[in-house]
């Protein structure tokens, strides 16, 4: 486990030919002073996010938006136009992949066809770097001694050659000698640290598909092979091992891909989507057993998706971006309730926010085509400098409700009627301006057909209001 750190990350891909900058770059804001902005496209722009140790931190945003390029760069796949990461107290910019103790998740598995669950869950694990620096050490200490040893052989041989030459029953001895050396090797082969390690990788490849009695197990491959077993169990897909990828269904292949990401006992989780090739019902299940792993484990988890419902029901806080920079981060009721700008409101929630242009006259009157009505005293100190000003008026689909006619409420045509059982959503326009469209969530019971004309009341302590030009949220103080 450890903490994540990103400072000040630009990244930026060149221009291909005949291709255009993307709307949104400017120079103060999406290229860093290392990019040429004359020939690349900035992707990522002035990212500063901290991921606690043992946080579940979620990545949203639409697609394209940069979120699974900060993933990667992250991991190590993506080169950094500037800026650092640090994972812990190492600053890992400079690392490869396999040196940052980082496992990632994919959206399409990247299971391995032709190796079994099980050895899909081990693969990593007998490629670990401390495997390989341990036989990197034996088999250099092997090849020393094996260069001494033959060394010696050969000055020994040289020297009876040299001493006996000339006599037919000297000659015999030698031959004789030089039998007994190859003999010598041939007993003692397999021993030399050398070869030693890979004779054990074939014997164990050989017979890893006989039964259990037959197998022949290195003490590394025991402890491979523990700890595949302790992962399996923490999936429930025990029964799973000697299947081939093709074999499984889309859920279980998932179970997988984490399995594999958890058996080398990384310090971070990084997941790039991973299900969205789920249906339905099995992402909601798949959703909650990752949040539960999660918890259990309590490693470092950097979550990517473009589903607004999985990040607010999985992680402990929200990084929403657009156009390669954060919007906002916070806990998933704070970003619901708080939203920080227009995009932020319009983003969370489902169905999303509701928009209507108001003018504002002091002390605390908001004014419409429509209604009007006034607003609560905790507005007043905010809202003094827009006396007279237009703003953007914000409204939940659940926090407007079918009333009587009056001045305040808003009179709507009903255009689409969505019963899903235990609610309702209405998509409507203003009955003055039908290019205006609000959708309405209401109670089951309420019967209700397309055609309809309704007042609709806006709940004045739910609204959210948004300076025009800006787009920045105005809270009451």
């Amino acid at each position: 486990m450890a903490q994540v750190v990103l400072e000040n990350i630009y990244k930026s891909f060149p221009l291909r030919q005949g291709e255009q900058e993307k709307e949104g770059n400017t120079v103060a804001e999406s290229v860093s002073p290392l990019a040429d902005r004359s020939s690349s496209n900035s992707v990522l722009r002035r990212i500063n996010l901290t991921v606690e140790d043992g946080e579940f931190m979620v990545l949203v945003g639409p697609s394209g938006c940069g979120k699974s390029t900060l993933l990667r760069s992250i991991a190590g796949l993506e080169v950094l136009t500037a800026g650092n990461i640090w994972v812990g107290d190492r600053l890992v910019n400079d690392l490869p992949p396999k040196d940052r103790n980082i496992a990632m998740v994919f959206q399409n598995y990247a299971l391995y066809p032709h190796l079994t669950v099980y050895d899909n869950l081990a693969f990593g694990l007998r490629r670990s770097e401390r495997e390989k620096e341990e036989g990197r050490r034996k088999r250099e200490e092997g090849r020393g001694k094996k260069e001494e040893g033959r060394g010696k052989k050969v000055e020994g041989i040289r020297g009876k050659i040299q001493g006996e030459e000339g006599s037919i029953a000297k000659i015999e001895k030698i031959r004789n000698k030089i039998e007994e050396v190859i003999n010598d090797l041939a007993s003692n082969y397999f021993k030399n640290p050398l070869i030693y390690p890979l004779f054990e990788d074939f014997l164990g490849g050989a017979t890893r598909k006989l039964p259990p009695g037959l197998r022949y197990l290195s003490e590394r491959e025991k402890a491979v092979g523990k700890r595949v077993r302790e992962v399996a169990e923490l999936l429930q897909i025990e029964s799973l091992l000697n299947r081939l990828p093709k074999q499984l269904s889309g859920g279980q292949k998932q179970r997988v891909a984490l399995g594999r990401a958890m058996a080398r006992n990384p310090e971070v989780f990084l997941m790039d989507e991973p299900l969205s090739n789920l249906d339905a019902k099995l992402r909601a299940e798949t959703r909650s057993q990752i949040v539960q792993l999660q918890r259990q484990l309590r490693t470092t988890t950097i979550y990517v998706t473009h589903d607004q419902t999985e990040a607010m029901t999985m992680g402990h806080r929200i990084a929403l971006m657009n156009r390669g920079q954060l919007q906002q981060v916070a806990q998933p009721l704070e970003l619901y309730n708080k939203p920080a700008n227009l995009f932020v409101a319009e983003f969370i929630g489902s169905p999303p926010m509701n928009f209507l242009s108001v003018e504002f006259s002091a002390p605390l009157l908001i004014s419409h085509p429509q209604f009007r009505f006034s607003l609560p005293d905790i507005w007043a100190k905010s809202l003094q400098q827009y006396d007279g000003r237009g703003l953007i008026l914000g409204i939940r689909p659940e926090h407007l409700s079918i009333n009587p006619p009056a001045t305040k409420n808003l009179s709507v045509q009903v255009e689409i009627v969505e019963a899903l059982g235990h609610e309702t959503y209405l998509g409507v326009c203003l009955t003055d301006d039908p290019a205006v469209r609000m959708q309405v969530r209401v109670p089951p019971e309420r019967s209700i057909r397309v055609g309809e004309e309704l007042w609709l009341a806006i709940a004045h302590d739910k609204i959210h209001l948004f300076d025009p030009d800006t787009e920045l949220a105005i809270f009451p103080r």
